[in-house]
């Protein structure tokens, strides 16, 4: 898959991000600029930015973002540049009962940028499509092996690197805790890949003597974890890769 049509929607979702930064409590850890993922809907969105439940949202089904509120404002994105985007943001937000500002001011770097001549473009719906299909399964997978496991979790998206996430203490009193999740590619792997590492407060665990496994491959210098490319797989697949590593983990 051409890595274009993951950098627009990359790009789209960091207007999500921007409104939990401007209209959400700041938090330490960052989480109020996450993201949800809605599986039923196919779409991602912010959090509710006020009381009354106004939403910034993101469609995959036909590229477009949308405010929600007492009425549904759509915006489609295809052929739009970054100002016009801003703009309209704008003005869902005059109409709302917001009464801070929406400011677009990254605090992390991307590797690209909706600024200068961008414009969106919906150059391949069938990539959209798989975009779609990847992100409701890295959802479904999480969902199925934290439920199987007992781990108590949000499952999120993290704007920054755009991945499928979750994160939680393991309760067995060792004081470690796992991050795992879908990443997009990037540096680590040249297409989607379902992650996890393990921690020992801030510090990485040290996987490198650990088992080979049946699926995936343990990453002891880059990721400092295991993954598994995510074609051809199903949910009960990658679970179980889950599964295995989280073993190797708790042993």
């Amino acid at each position: 898959m051409s890595n274009t049509m993951i950098q627009q929607v990359h790009l789209a979702a960091q207007y999500l991000a921007m409104a939990g930064k401007s209209f959400l409590p700041p938090k330490e850890d960052d989480s109020h600029t996450n993201i949800g993922f809605i599986p039923e809907t196919e779409t991602l969105e912010t959090m509710p930015l006020h009381p009354s439940g106004q939403k910034l949202v993101f469609d995959y089904s036909d590229f477009s973002l949308k405010w929600e509120s007492n009425v549904t404002h759509s915006f489609p994105l295809d052929g739009k540049s970054h100002e016009e985007v801003i703009v309209w943001i704008n003005t869902m937000v005059a109409l709302s009962p917001l009464t801070q500002r929406y400011v677009y001011e990254l605090h992390y770097e991307l590797p690209y940028s909706a600024l200068g001549d961008f414009k969106f473009e919906l150059a391949d719906p069938s990539q959209l499509k798989e975009l779609l299909r990847l992100r409701k399964l890295g959802h479904a997978v999480l969902q199925s092996f934290l439920e199987q496991e007992n781990l108590p979790s949000d499952i999120c998206i993290w704007p920054h690197h755009f991945d499928t996430g979750a994160f939680m203490p393991l309760d067995d009193g060792s004081g470690k805790s796992i991050g795992l999740g879908l990443a997009i590619p990037d540096s680590i792997c040249d297409e989607h890949y379902f992650y996890i590492s393990g921690y020992l407060g801030h510090n990485a665990l040290d996987v490198s003597n650990f088992n080979a496994l049946t699926h995936g491959t343990w990453d002891p210098k880059q990721l400092k974890g295991a993954l598994l490319p995510a074609s051809n797989r199903d949910t009960k697949g990658a679970a179980q890769f889950f599964r295995e590593t989280l073993r190797a983990y708790t042993r």
